[in-house]
């Protein structure tokens, strides 16, 4: 089993985007996935059309004896699981700052899980409380990288924090891959990032980039992973050419 955490500090990169398509696309290519909302704004849980929970990410951060067996729900979709979000999620940061041994809540209940091949931990834009609970509880981290002009700016400000958190909490911590997102080929400024980016951090990069689409963007909206809502876009094609990528194996790097 792989726990992967979907960071990047900045909003708007596709880090909610990329947990929702491609934990879809890995679970209609026969693998079993569970998507941890970690984000107060519940992007992911509104994502997959799930709604009226009794139990989440708060309760099981919060109450020590909720387990990840009890918070769990199925996505509408075979092969893919969710703990679900809420505004409540907020309280979390205040409330476990007090607590010793803060940052270990979250590992301590994915540690005895069983069943799945992948977990992946949806993160909030920034670099609070709570990624950093996700980072020590992940076994690697996926970056979303949007085609920006701040792009690698705002990744060595990542990278740092990476390192830190590496040093202090979870040693094991790994790089699984850079990915390419609101790649647009007609813009010289596309070029430019994908270049640096490449030449940076080399095989850490996928292959496969995901091209700006309205599709994606729309998908959210009605509660689906953009290969429902509109199967034979280039959104869609993109997240599934991810997720063959991502299944071959592509080496992990520290």
């Amino acid at each position: 089993m792989k726990i992967i955490s979907i960071s990047n500090q900045k909003g708007g990169v596709g880090k909610t985007t990329t947990a929702i398509n491609l934990s879809y696309y890995l679970a209609k290519l026969g693998k079993k996935v569970l998507v941890v909302d970690m984000d107060p704004q519940a992007n992911a849980t509104s994502g997959f059309g799930v709604s009226d929970v009794e139990l989440t990410t708060y309760e099981l951060l919060i109450d020590p004896d909720v387990t990840v067996e009890q918070v769990v729900v199925q996505a509408p979709f075979d092969n893919l699981y969710l703990i679900p979000s809420t505004t409540d999620l907020v309280g979390a940061d205040v409330e476990l700052r007090e607590r010793p041994n803060w940052h270990e809540t979250l590992r301590k209940k994915l540690r005895d899980v069983e069943g799945y091949d992948y977990i992946f931990i949806d993160t909030p834009p920034s670099l609070g409380l709570l990624t950093v609970i996700a980072l020590t509880a992940a076994k690697s981290v996926l970056i979303p990288v949007q085609c920006e002009y701040y792009a690698l700016e705002g990744l060595g400000q990542l990278l740092r924090t990476l390192k830190k958190i590496k040093q202090a909490y979870n040693p094991e911590l790994k790089i699984e891959g850079f990915l390419l997102t609101m790649y647009d080929r007609r813009l010289n400024l596309t070029s430019q990032v994908e270049n640096e980016v490449r030449r940076f951090f080399d095989r850490k990069v996928y292959k496969n980039v995901i091209h700006r689409s309205v599709r994606i963007a729309e998908s959210p909206s009605f509660g689906k992973p953009v290969g429902i809502y509109a199967p034979n876009s280039q959104g869609a094609l993109d997240y599934l050419n991810l997720a063959k990528e991502f299944l071959n194996g592509k080496e992990s790097a520290g």
